[in-house]
């Protein structure tokens, strides 16, 4: 196994947790700005009001594509066992 090999396995296995946190961060990030703006504006400085936003959007971000998250990494595992005898040489 060559060092330029563990070094692309490493490369996907990071793009690939990098994509899938992305994806369930974002969202949260965006009701996040929202709502500090409309708190902003309103002088209405309540903590739950900033969290529970948050939290519904993260786990209905999770609900929705979590599926799709798990089958990518359930593909990228079975390329990587699929790839086993010719990694190794």
């Amino acid at each position: 196994m060559t060092p330029t090999a563990i070094g692309d396995l490493f490369t996907n296995a990071m793009y690939l947790v990098l994509v899938i946190v992305v994806v369930i961060i974002v969202p949260s990030l965006v009701v996040g700005l929202i709502v500090s703006t409309f708190q902003a504006a309103t002088q209405i400085n309540e903590q739950t009001l900033s969290f529970l936003p948050r939290l519904v959007v993260t786990l209905l971000a999770i609900i929705a594509l979590g599926p799709w998250a798990v089958n990518a990494v359930i593909d990228y595992t079975r390329e990587l066992f699929m790839n086993i005898p010719f990694l190794i040489g």
